[in-house]
């Protein structure tokens, strides 16, 4: 009796600990949300709606449904978000929130991607919350908390402790048509559970509105959106855009309106650019972004005649980076880029959201065309610094507040600069700097009296910083004599 005892216990330990183990190497080694997708995943008997087969959007608008999320915020207002909400554009597009004197709220919707509770919405639904309500389709209430965002994307991932939820599963909006029914899923003007049908319009839109108002550090956004005629009003952003099969193919995220309600077109954000940015946020706690390093143009008529280009496809390369990923693999200024990974591409949105969906070290095949002959290569992507290492999730804020391209100065710049060496602003974009009046160029020799020879002193310099104010001292190169000091808040 006691051997079978001793047994029992050893086996219920032994459960116990691979559990542990389990749980541990999870956490250490996160699934991907199609991963986690797969295990759960329920096949449904949805109709595709192909051929002349009646097209029947019951189904789908009964397995998404329960898996589309309402999210209320609550956040203080302060003259950041006032610029954001006099901001016309902005509002004309985005339009989910009020401006008073009183706390704000904010509605959207969000789109449940596991049952162990992880919604995917847009960054700008969120943005600046103090508190993030979850309203399930059942009229059940979560506090949610925010795991991680992307302004370039405008894609945002929170979290509810509860399980066995119902989940929208990802479709491939790669293979997407033109012309293909899709439903539109959310919670428009706080109406819950709305769903509204359509047809795909068009693909790879960009319509510069990620990154339009200026409260926004975004550096590089990026557009490739899923064009859609499904009713899109204030309110459905952050929800799901689903295709007859119940399956993901984008998060509805923008309305073409002079008003801020529908009136023709609305715009997603690919499901293939959210999955991905969405595994970075849970692996990484933010997005390992790769750059193909080169300045891209659409080919038209124009272009066509001015560098003799017989054939109107693909994408133009005007200028290659100077140690870039394109560089590596040997492209040149000149070639057309028409294919990455096998998939067309034919303006710089679509080869955008093609690139976007890689990580630094990945290698990618590059098809393109260089005086009239066709080449395939292989590149190595690399991140901004032109290196194939992770970046850190305290790099990313610290320095993107900024809001600018910062890069070590070679060693020859300070020798003739006559300084020790040297952080330069090579671009200017919207934050601290910009707002303080530092102009593109300004090498930064020290921060708050400390002396800064490389980026990486300036990162470890403003994360270990126990006040807020910064006081950045350099010169510019056309002045190199003249010292200048900017001084401005963090927060």
């Amino acid at each position: 009796m006691k051997k079978i005892a001793l047994t029992l216990f050893i086996a219920i330990v032994g459960g116990l600990v691979g559990v542990g183990a389990y749980k541990f190497f999870e956490k250490q080694n996160p699934q991907s949300f199609e991963e986690k997708q797969k295990i759960n995943y329920v096949n449904l008997p949805i109709a595709s709606g192909g051929g002349t087969a009646p097209t029947d959007f019951t189904i789908a608008a009964a397995a998404v449904t329960p898996a589309v999320v309402h999210i209320k915020t609550t956040y203080t207002p302060n003259s950041s978000s006032r610029d954001q909400f006099l901001n016309e554009q902005f509002r004309q597009f985005f339009g989910e929130r009020g401006f008073d004197n009183g706390p704000q709220k904010g509605s959207g919707s969000g789109v449940i991607i596991s049952n162990d509770g992880y919604i995917l919405t847009n960054n700008h639904v969120i943005q600046d919350a103090d508190e993030l309500e979850v309203i399930l389709n059942d009229k059940k209430s979560y506090k949610a908390k925010l795991i991680g965002t992307d302004p370039n994307t405008d894609i945002a991932l929170l979290k509810i402790n509860e399980d066995n939820l119902p989940f929208v599963s990802y479709g491939n909006s790669d293979d997407v048509k033109v012309g293909e029914w899709v439903l539109a899923v959310g919670n428009p003007f706080n109406l819950t559970s709305t769903v509204t049908a359509g047809i795909v319009s068009a693909k790879g839109r960009n319509i510069n509105i990620i990154g339009s108002n200026s409260n926004q550090q975004k550096i590089n956004p990026v557009e490739s959106f899923i064009q859609t005629d499904a009713a899109v009003n204030p309110g459905n952003s952050g929800g799901a855009l689903v295709n007859t099969r119940g399956e993901l193919i984008g998060i509805n995220t923008a309305i073409a309106s002079q008003t801020g309600s529908y009136s023709g077109y609305s715009f997603a954000v690919p499901v293939n650019i959210a999955k991905k940015v969405t595994d970075d946020l849970l692996k990484f706690g933010v997005v390992q972004r790769a750059f193909l390093g080169v300045s891209i143009a659409d080919i038209d008529a124009k272009l066509a005649k001015e560098k003799g280009i017989s054939n109107i496809e693909g994408v133009y390369i005007e200028r290659v980076e100077e140690g870039g990923s394109a560089d590596g693999a040997g492209i040149k200024a000149g070639d057309i880029i028409t294919k990455i990974n096998d998939v067309t591409v034919n303006s710089p949105a679509e080869l955008q959201e093609q690139i976007v969906k890689f990580r630094p070290g990945n290698e990618i095949g590059v098809n393109l065309v260089r005086d009239g002959k066709t080449k395939e290569l292989k590149v190595v992507l690399k991140n901004g610094d032109k290196n194939t290492s992770a970046v850190k999730k305290g790099e990313v804020v610290s320095l993107a507040a900024l809001g600018g391209k910062l890069e070590t100065i070679s060693s020859a710049v300070a020798t003739k600069l006559k300084i020790q060496g040297g952080v330069k602003v090579s671009e200017l974009k919207a934050g601290k700097l910009a707002a303080t009046g530092v102009r593109e160029g300004f090498i930064i020799t020290k921060i708050d009296n400390q002396v800064v020879k490389n980026k990486e002193q300036l990162q470890e310099i403003i994360e270990s910083k126990n006040d807020n104010m910064v006081s950045l001292e350099g010169i510019y190169p056309e002045n190199s004599y003249s010292r200048y000091i900017y001084s401005f808040n963090m927060k």
